[in-house]
């Protein structure tokens, strides 16, 4: 809870601080999701990390060095890992160092990118096909279910 100069700021403010609306509340939220991405390698001896091509990177605005959350639709396995650049339109998603135990070659997998803000976030998200080509921009909220 904020600092309060007075009584009366406290007072004007109750509302917001107490019912659980608190207008300017910072949230983590979904900004950038590569969805069905498959996993075209997995390196053990690597130091960490996620590789992903530079062109999916760029696709749905995610940074080098960025904090991802990667979810397997095949396992069930969730992880955070950062960002490596891969060689652009090779398609390259390679599990590196300890995650590559967890997520293995050839499953399924979900990429997503998050951002700290205190209003909505309007998400840029693909729908991978075969090669981890881009079949189509996802238009849909995220809780929304894909038809």
């Amino acid at each position: 809870m904020p600092p309060f100069t007075s009584s009366f700021e406290l007072l004007r403010n109750y509302d917001s601080i107490f019912s659980g609306k608190r207008a300017n509340a910072m949230r983590w939220m979904l900004r950038s999701k590569l969805h069905k991405a498959t996993v075209t390698d997995a390196d053990l001896r690597y130091e960490g990390s996620i590789t992903i091509d530079e062109d999916l990177i760029d696709a749905v605005g995610l940074s080098v060095g960025e904090k991802v959350l990667v979810a397997s639709n095949s396992s069930g396995s969730r992880l955070e890992t950062y960002v490596i650049a891969g060689e652009r339109g090779s398609g390259v998603i390679c599990m590196n160092g300890a995650a590559s135990i967890l997520i293995k070659k050839g499953e399924e997998i979900v990429i997503m990118g998050f951002e700290l803000s205190s209003g909505s976030v309007v998400p840029k998200s693909v729908l991978l096909g075969p090669g981890n080509k881009v079949l189509r921009w996802l238009e849909k909220g995220p809780t929304e279910k894909e038809k």
